[in-house]
């Protein structure tokens, strides 16, 4: 349904002359991210009661003034604080199983839709203002915030499951994952990871317990574990929110749940697999407010960053990203696709799975179930005329004959391989069957990555580490006790780990012609690291002292995620 602008409703309520509006739209341009109604109020043009009331109008929706309405705590209920504060709302009245909340955002329709099927109920929406949400939910929450352990302890228990064969009754599985409970328990693991950030959720029975854990900057924390005998209802209402097969239990089945999370899109990617007492579930949770596709933020260093971008905007090439899962490589290659993305560059690209949507691109999925495999979708990408083209993983030796031939072919190719370090991406490719020439006619570079935990800015505290520590870095203890350490005591922000957010560090080889003649000439990894490194590449664990002398991480963090190359 076709709505009708906010500016000019402000217009036809009286509140705005046409000349205002203008000024307004031209004040828009300069901060494109706020909505009219508050560069209106900002500039003082109109007040927030007037703006609500044009909202109210816009959307169809009533007004409700939360400073004089009276909340029951049946209604509280309904909806935990952490699902209110996410989604910037504040519930208001329940009638005739119709839950009414205040939303300080009335365009985001979609957030209607995920408290319908989070809650179990028909969702309507009324029309207030942020400041007056935030205020109910700090004045109603204040001393009924529940916990996941609060949750927890009111679920009734229950016998233990029996781990045998047992008969599958469909209808009573359906009901006890739709109970008011297991809802309430699964919607609040949800939305307290994707408030703190979290990449993963693990589901994992065992024997005699149900392990729930949250993954948050590369590592594992273990949450409250749910009682044993509701694992069932847990699975089958997580395979419910995502479309999968509930009377499927033998075979692994992959879904998705799509949110919309305070106006951001928040997409959880669902896999359920069979194991010996029942079946785990992984959510990996894609959330683009998390994931900022720029490389002046992905922690790369200003002449490494700089050498990169002058690499990335070669005609034509391979430039690859290598490391291990996890370790940002899709954030990098997007980050630079984004660089590259203007309306005269055509760019397609070939993933397993999509896990960004980003406007300008055309994406390709993998699906080698019916034979669409990276090398098949990459000869019919070159039909399809592109200048750019990224190749999710270089896995085997038909993908990389391909990627080499666009390359040689005139198309600039981005693609990821699982090695150590960048020089010995090159003994990869070798590996793999494609001959030294083909190497260097085409290779332009290989940027390797690690992601490291930065230390938490609230709890940042000065130390002297021991010499035996200094010595892990392989520095001689006089020249490492120039440099001041720090590391994180734990406070409420980071959850007492110490860390906070997570910092790339990169090691980039640039493909010049002393290596090609390296390459062509069969020369061992060492001897190619040796020259890269007299040609200004700075190593992994080089980029990690840096980081370290800066006090961004710990000494521990570096030392799990480099090795030690030979540093003559």
């Amino acid at each position: 349904m076709a709505h009708r602008r906010l500016g000019q409703i402000l217009i036809d309520l009286g509140y705005l002359s046409e000349d205002q509006l203008w000024d307004v739209l031209e004040e828009q341009k300069r901060s494109p991210g706020e909505i009219i109604g508050q560069v209106a109020v900002r500039l003082q043009l109109v007040t927030q009661a007037q703006v609500t009331e044009a909202l109210a109008e816009q959307w169809g929706m009533p007004i409700v003034n939360l400073a004089e309405t009276t909340v029951m705590p049946k209604v509280l209920e309904l909806v935990p604080m952490t699902m209110a504060e996410l989604y910037k709302i504040m519930p208001v009245s329940i009638k005739d199983d119709v839950l009414t909340v205040a939303m300080a955002d009335p365009q985001n329709v979609a957030a209607l839709d995920d408290l319908r099927n989070f809650l179990g109920v028909e969702v309507r929406g009324a029309v207030s203002n942020l400041k007056d949400v935030e205020a109910a939910i700090h004045r109603y929450y204040a001393d009924k915030e529940e916990s996941i352990e609060d949750v927890i302890g009111k679920m009734e228990e229950g016998n233990e499951d029996e781990t045998g064969p047992r008969g599958f009754d469909l209808a009573g599985e359906l009901e006890a994952a739709d109970a008011a409970p297991i809802r309430k328990l699964l919607n609040m693991i949800m939305l307290l990871a994707i408030k703190d950030q979290a990449s993963d959720i693990h589901f994992e029975p065992f024997e005699d317990e149900f392990k729930v854990r949250v993954k948050a900057d590369g590592m594992l924390y273990e949450m409250v574990p749910p009682p044993r005998h509701l694992a069932n209802a847990i699975v089958t209402r997580i395979k419910v929110m995502s479309e999968l097969d509930i009377a499927e239990r033998r075979l692994p089945q992959d879904g998705r749940i799509e949110l919309n999370v305070g106006g951001n899109a928040v997409d959880l990617r669902v896999s359920v697999l069979p194991t010996l007492f029942g079946e785990a579930v992984v959510m990996r949770v894609l959330d683009r407010t998390v994931v900022q596709l720029d490389l002046n933020k992905i922690g790369m260093e200003a002449v490494t960053l700089s050498r990169f971008r002058t690499m990335i905007k070669r005609p034509n090439g391979i430039v690859l990203v290598t490391g291990p899962t996890g370790s940002g490589k899709t954030t990098t290659l997007y980050s630079a696709l984004n660089d590259l993305n203007d309306i005269e560059t055509k760019i397609i690209t070939t993933e397993d799975p999509i896990e960004y949507d980003i406007k300008g691109l055309i994406q390709v999925p993998v699906n080698p179930d019916i034979q669409v495999t990276f090398a098949t979708v990459l000869r019919a990408i070159l039909r399809h005329d592109p200048d750019t083209i990224l190749v999710g993983e270089i896995r085997d030796y038909e993908t990389a004959e391909v990627a080499v031939q666009s390359a040689l072919t005139g198309h600039l190719v981005f693609s990821t391989l699982h090695t150590n370090d960048a020089p010995s991406s090159i003994t990869r490719l070798r590996d793999m069957g494609i001959e030294p020439f083909l190497i260097t006619a085409s290779l332009e570079g290989i940027l390797a990555q690690r992601l490291v935990r930065r230390i938490c800015t609230e709890c940042r505290t000065q130390f002297e580490p021991s010499d035996e520590l200094l010595m892990e870095l392989q520095l001689p203890v006089q020249q490492a006790r120039k440099y001041k350490f720090y590391y994180g005591r734990g406070c409420q922000r980071c959850n007492n780990s110490g860390y906070k957010g997570r910092t790339g560090i990169h090691e980039l080889l640039d493909v010049t012609d002393d290596i090609r003649d390296l390459i062509s000439s069969n020369a061992s990894v060492d001897e190619i690291r040796n020259v890269a490194r007299n040609e200004g590449m700075s190593t992994l664990r080089e980029a990690g002292l840096k980081l370290i002398f800066d006090g961004q991480t710990t000494i521990d963090e570096i030392v799990r995620e480099t090795v030690v190359e030979d540093m003559d």
